[in-house]
């Protein structure tokens, strides 16, 4: 049996990545190479760093550069930031989105050169990662005839935390689930949100769990840094780490700290990441009168990210609609325990996690300062945890992946 040659489509890489989704595609991207596959991964960016690494990275464990990196010009980011959110505040009205300006055109731009590239490729089925790939991936199908795959990291209903969808996306990801030969769900979570919201035939879609990149739990402690200091002067550090938007539930962490810091006040909490609602949650914490106890540090990637997990004593992932979590499996692999919300695909694939519903914050409380008050809980979770994520690696999701081509193109 020959290797797979697949035609991938992505929209970000790490280091260059906004969230999770590069950090699934590359965790994806390097098993499927370990099992053999052949990738040409097309990436937008402008970047020219981004090629020097991805093909390092992606090439390392095969010295006959089994994957290989297309690339072409793309200034579009899929997000605001919260400068750019505030600089936009004035102006919004009900018509206005989250999403970079001149969306539609560099999506379509994306597609035109998909388009290009699949005619110059030799593969045998089309791999597209999430919405802004999707137009890009049916493009290559048509002028390829080749199989289409298109795998859900996250929907537009669940990045609106069940709200008001902008319409556009909307209706990309509903096209790309229709023009696909078979469509990936990172969690069940996810798949009943493309049969409800998006009247997708449930045989259709084929559940894959996100994995956890094993090489990525070292554990880092900068005596001289802020959390050293924090530790050492006797505080227990409970953190969030993720995009600060009305999807991750960060409010209610907010609320969560408030009713905790009412009863211990040696507990400082931690906010990582950037977004739209960043100044937002800045003055809550000030509403709430916590802000002398919450820091906003800012995204956090490499190192900076490890360090947290290593430092933190308890992660919080509240979310509203999380299509899966892949930061809590992160977390429990540095020993850290975990709650998380049962609305999150993450649910599904472990038992050494609390789990609580994202708007109760009096449980998401006392859950909290269980974990704080007796060592012997955070202990299991912690031990219990870190077994449950060695078990949830990329290589058993690439295995599912690659039958899943298999009996598309029947090789």
């Amino acid at each position: 049996m020959r290797n797979m040659r697949i035609l991938m489509f992505g929209w970000e890489f790490p280091p260059h990545n906004s969230g999770g989704l590069g950090v699934a595609c590359f965790g994806l991207t390097r098993a499927l190479s370990r099992l053999g596959a052949e990738i040409t991964f097309v990436l937008p960016s402008n970047i020219q760093t981004n090629v020097d690494y991805m093909k390092v990275i992606l090439a390392k464990e095969k010295m006959n550069q089994q994957v290989g990196v297309k690339i072409f010009s793309s200034p579009l980011h899929p997000y605001a930031t919260a400068e750019s959110y505030c600089q936009k505040l004035e102006m919004m009205d009900e018509n206005s989105t989250i999403y970079a300006d001149d969306l539609q055109s560099e999506v379509l731009r994306y597609a035109i050169e998909a388009k290009e590239i699949a005619l110059g490729e030799n593969f045998d089925i089309i791999h597209a990662h999430d919405w802004l790939t999707f137009l890009a991936g049916i493009a290559a199908k048509k002028v390829s005839q080749k199989p289409l795959v298109i795998h859900v990291h996250s929907t537009e209903y669940d990045r609106s935390g069940g709200g008001n969808c902008n319409q556009f996306v909307f209706e990309i990801e509903k096209r790309g689930m229709e023009e696909a030969d078979k469509i990936i769900a990172i969690s069940q979570h996810t798949k009943n949100t493309l049969v409800s919201k998006y009247q997708v035939d449930p045989s259709k879609i084929e559940v894959i769990h996100n994995g956890v990149d094993q090489d990525k739990n070292e554990m880092i402690v900068r005596e001289d840094g802020v959390l050293s200091q924090l530790k050492k002067s006797g505080k227990f550090i409970v953190f969030f780490l993720g995009r600060l938007t009305i999807q991750k539930g960060v409010d209610y962490f907010l609320k969560m700290a408030q009713k905790v810091l009412e009863k211990r006040k040696d507990v400082v909490f931690v906010v990582a990441g950037s977004g739209d609602m960043e100044r937002q949650l800045i003055m809550l914490a000030a509403d709430l009168g916590i802000s002398d106890k919450v820091f906003f540090v800012g995204f956090l990637r490499g190192d900076q990210a490890n360090e947290m997990f290593s430092m933190g004593d308890l992660f919080v992932m509240p979310s509203i609609s999380e299509p899966f979590g892949l930061v809590a499996l992160e977390s429990m692999l540095h020993e850290t325990p975990v709650i998380v919300s049962k609305q999150s695909g993450v649910c599904e694939t472990v038992s050494h996690a609390l789990k609580v519903d994202f708007w109760d914050v009096d449980e998401m409380a006392n859950k909290t300062l269980s974990v704080l008050s007796h060592a012997s809980l955070k202990t299991q979770l912690s031990d219990f945890g870190k077994n449950e994520a060695l078990k949830l690696d990329w290589n058993r999701s690439a295995q599912k992946v690659l039958r899943l081509f298999q009996q598309l193109i029947k090789v």
